[in-house]
């Protein structure tokens, strides 16, 4: 008579996970959401890995770019998505629990705007809104150029204005909003963004040479050990990243253009497992009662 082990008549041990129903289990993918002053575009991410599974989709900002008109725009991508679940979302402004407290590049209607709670209105899923520098920041320390790197990094975005996101030993400092500090008595912002490269035709090497005064500053200020700069003129840093010279070093962003999107979605992703209480947790509820 052969013998039978105990592995063959125990049932095979199961994950966690796999016993709860689905409804119950963190979703991975999850849709982010890029607010900016010309264009609003969203994808589907994977939250484990940074990356898009979806192409993206835009829609130009609404004009003018009041909270109503850009609520019905984002429910247009969701829309376009047929999607369920929660949604990250950036924002070019201060975001304070949800609450947008500037307008950088929109209506200055959104100023007070609880835009968490407009989101979800208008949509009836549940919204994370963060400002979206911070939110390609947190994509690049967790999946792109910054993962792994200690002390102060610097995310610089670099489009219709500038963004600046602050990480002190991977930890974010929300809402620096650096771009709109003076230097010799201008505004950074309307003298150094990619708009203003644009729109006066300014070579490569004098918009070098305009960012190589604001890095410099921002260096002399904070002493960074990184700056990561973002937004969608980093793809072309071989143009202007020559012209920037300053002791701390200067890399383009590894998620390029997508890392607002990629962010928004991770933070959500986050919020998501911490509303979630854990199987454990679970356990001990009911044993208690």
């Amino acid at each position: 008579m052969s013998r039978v082990s105990l592995r063959q008549i125990l049932p095979k041990p199961t994950q966690v996970s796999d016993t709860l129903p689905a409804m119950a289990r963190p979703r991975v993918n999850l849709l982010g959401v890029d607010i900016g002053g010309s264009g609003i575009k969203g994808a589907l991410v994977n939250t484990r890995k940074g990356e898009l599974t979806t192409e993206r989709y835009r829609i130009p900002t609404p004009q003018p770019s009041t909270p109503d008109a850009v609520a019905k725009t984002v429910k247009n991508i969701i829309e376009h998505f047929d999607y369920n679940g929660p949604v990250g979302c950036t924002f070019p402004a201060v975001v304070r629990r949800g609450v947008t407290l500037s307008a950088a590049n929109v209506d200055d209607a959104w100023i007070g705007t609880d835009a968490d709670a407009l989101f979800e209105e208008a949509t009836g899923l549940p919204f994370t809104v963060m400002n979206d520098a911070d939110a390609a920041g947190v994509a690049e320390m967790t999946f792109g150029a910054g993962k792994d790197q200690s002390g102060t990094v610097f995310m610089i975005t670099l489009g219709t204005g500038i963004g600046t996101a602050l990480f002190v030993d991977g930890v974010l400092v929300p809402n620096t909003e650096l771009g709109h500090i003076h230097y010799k008595g201008r505004e950074v912002e309307p003298w150094a963004s990619d708009r203003t490269r644009e729109e006066k035709d300014l070579s490569w090497k004098k918009w070098g040479k305009r960012l190589n005064k604001y890095f410099t500053y921002l260096d002399a200020l904070f002493s960074p050990d990184l700056f990561i700069v973002g937004g969608g003129v980093s793809k072309k840093s071989d143009k202007y990243f020559k012209y920037i010279k300053t002791d701390t070093p200067v890399v383009p962003a590894e998620l390029l253009n997508e890392a607002g999107i990629v962010g928004a979605a991770t933070r959500a992703a986050g919020r998501q497992a911490a509303r979630r209480p854990s199987a454990a947790s679970k356990r001990t509820s009911r044993s208690r009662k």
